[in-house]
């Protein structure tokens, strides 16, 4: 039998002065939870799934019974976070994602809603094992716009999944994936994975350090890149030493500080400890995550100002390329003009002749072109002079070029 070693870190990022997350790491139960919401309920939207969820952390004859569980215990929390905004209308609009593994023998059993994600780090490959319930990713998964452009897209922080007090049954994913020796699998925020890139995570995974520590350096990575949001990484090994549990279990973030209710103003609001603020190393707060839910009305509308923000893209873009390329034109037609009063004396099949234009050319376009022919032959000027008329003579205007012609004719009489 093959058993995982974990641990579980959380940390409030470089600009949050609470901390949202949540996360836990047991026997056999691994999790985190992203809350949203604000300042207050986002803390305790993750403090109270986490705390719902972590009592399924045991011992299961089946993965199918350990998937059941998982899934059960989401929707209860699901409904223990409806009842509690229920009771301090304050928190409406609360919530937060959830990822989770429990592990039965050789499986893993999955559970999962909104963006925070799962990772497996196998055999020094990486692969994201959840997919993000977010309106970005329908449009990646759809082929509507690249993985690149959701990093940047206005509606990035859009969630269509989470638990909350909206959906009374949220859609949760499910999934047994076996698991083996040299497995490590990662829990995270979306404070990770939005800021650190895919092959820093790789790195930091294989670079042979115990779970403890590999948590460690993926937080640390994550603030040395600015961490506005909040950050939480869930690690666990997997190998066949027949141990599976983490003595004691370890919980973080929000949901690891005691939740009291205190009455304010006539009514209860429910509190939460904070973690200090760190120094401000990065210019501007991180956009909160909010939630809309996911129904085809609402996802055909998004879809449909997607395609008019892409639509009113592209004519900017068209309107600034015909402006450039007009602009373009005229500077070079107004540079054609400017070379057209200029003159200068030279030879052609051994003939001084006046030219209209300069001496330069633009690739194969000549920007001169003969004006006027003489009856002088350059072999009958002295020869200094036909070096001279060889090499061009510039002249202020068409007058001046004549006269320079007049000086050339004089010394060939002479």
């Amino acid at each position: 039998m093959t058993t995982p070693k974990s641990a579980a870190l959380s940390n409030v990022g470089k600009i949050r002065s609470n901390n949202q997350d949540s996360g836990y790491a047991g026997q056999q139960l691994f999790v985190v939870a992203d809350g949203m919401g604000g300042h207050a309920g986002g803390d305790v939207a993750s403090a109270i799934a986490i705390r719902r969820i972590r009592e399924t952390d045991k011992q299961y004859t089946s993965p199918g019974d350990a998937e059941f569980a998982l899934q059960s215990s989401l929707i209860a929390a699901n409904q223990l976070l409806a009842e509690t905004v229920f009771e301090h209308q304050e928190l409406t609009g609360m919530g937060t994602t959830v990822s989770a593994l429990l592990r039965v023998g050789d499986s893993m059993t999955i559970a999962h809603i909104g963006d925070s994600r799962i990772y497996l780090w196998r055999d020094d490959e990486l692969s994201q094992i959840t997919a993000d319930h977010t309106f970005v990713q329908r449009l990646v998964d759809s082929g509507r716009i690249t993985a690149e452009e959701a990093a940047v897209h206005p509606r990035r922080s859009v969630l269509m999944r989470v638990l909350g007090d909206v959906d009374a049954a949220p859609e949760i994913d499910t999934a047994i994936i076996g698991t083996q020796p040299g497995d490590r699998w990662l829990i995270c925020s979306d404070g990770l994975s939005s800021y650190l890139a895919e092959d820093r995570i790789k790195k930091a995974l294989a670079a042979g350090l115990d779970a403890d520590q590999t948590t460690r350096r993926l937080v640390k990575e994550t603030l040395d890149h600015g961490a506005p949001d909040n950050v939480t990484v869930v690690v666990v090994d997997v190998d066949d030493t027949g141990d599976s549990s983490v003595e004691p279990p370890v919980t973080v973030g929000s949901a690891s500080a005691p939740l009291t209710f205190e009455g304010e103003a006539g009514r209860k609001s429910l509190r939460l400890p904070t973690i200090l603020l760190h120094p401000l190393k990065v210019a501007s707060t991180p956009e909160d995550s909010h939630f809309e839910p996911e129904s085809d009305e609402y996802l055909a509308e998004l879809i449909a100002e997607d395609r008019r923000r892409r639509r009113r893209r592209r004519v900017t873009w068209l309107v600034a390329l015909v402006v450039a390329v007009g602009a373009l034109v005229a500077g070079l037609f107004l540079a054609y003009q400017w070379t057209q009063d200029h003159y200068y004396v030279g030879e052609r099949n051994g003939t001084v002749v006046i030219y209209k234009g300069v001496q330069q050319t633009l690739g194969p376009i000549t920007l001169s072109e003969v004006h006027e022919v003489t009856d002088v032959r350059v072999d009958d000027l002295p020869n200094y002079t036909q070096q001279t008329v060889e090499d061009t003579i510039n002249a202020d205007s068409l007058s001046d070029a004549r006269a320079i012609v007049e000086r050339l004719s004089d010394a060939v009489a002479r």
